[in-house]
């Protein structure tokens, strides 16, 4: 049976060239408070905000890698929705720092993550995406075997990398001056995309070619 969203038409290469999307598949959309946020404002995390010469980074109270990895690294990824100083800073250099860390405690994590980064994609907010590439692009090299795990969850994450795809080529569309911050939609969706299928495995171009039927692989061409 099909679901919404993965309909023959929308399957369809001819019905993803022709005409962009409508302009309300690129609306912001609102999201709620996250749990994120709740558990930082009871001061559950073991985190402070530290300056240096280099500008604000955290200071965690404890090594990284002892962290409960299944509870704190969803939370951190759950926060990646947020806009707002400084909940949006931690989630974000929170889960850096993580990634960067984890090592083996991380593969065992991404069912969990699947929905955070759902969530975070589908606030169609293009600095939240923006955010949410850098990290799947960090998440994608952070551990063996990571990007493969990824590849069953492809259609959970790629319709929206497939609606902003083509935005850097857009005119008009408010992205171009960013671009010298890396902050250029379009440019990070093909990086991200390239990063999926260079470390996805065997079997992930075909599905990344069925969710985002305009892309090219980096590999074959």
């Amino acid at each position: 049976m099909e679901t919404e969203g993965f309909t023959i038409k929308s399957r369809s290469p001819a019905a993803q060239i022709i005409g962009p999307p409508s302009a309300g598949a690129f609306k912001k959309r609102k999201s709620g408070p996250t749990s994120f946020r709740k558990f930082y404002e009871r001061g559950d995390f073991p985190i402070a905000l530290e300056h240096d010469t280099k500008g604000n980074r955290i200071a965690w109270k404890v090594e990284i890698e002892k962290l409960d990895y299944h509870h704190y690294l969803p939370l951190f990824f759950d926060g990646l929705c947020e806009t707002t100083h400084p909940y949006e800073f931690f989630a974000r250099q929170g889960v850096h720092d993580m990634l960067e860390h984890g090592g083996s405690k991380i593969l065992p994590v991404i069912p969990q993550l699947i929905i955070p980064i759902k969530n975070a994609l589908n606030t169609r907010c293009r600095p939240t995406i923006c955010t949410t590439l850098k990290v799947l692009q960090h998440l994608v090299v952070s551990a063996d075997i990571v990007g493969e795990a990824l590849v069953p969850y492809y259609r959970q994450i790629l319709p929206i990398l497939n609606i902003f795809k083509n935005m850097n080529l857009n005119s008009g569309d408010g992205i171009d001056y960013s671009q010298q911050k890396r902050e250029n939609i379009g440019e990070l969706i093909q990086e991200t995309l390239e990063a999926f299928e260079k470390h996805g495995g065997p079997d992930a171009f075909i599905n990344i070619k069925y969710m985002v039927p305009t892309y090219e692989s980096c590999l074959l061409n």
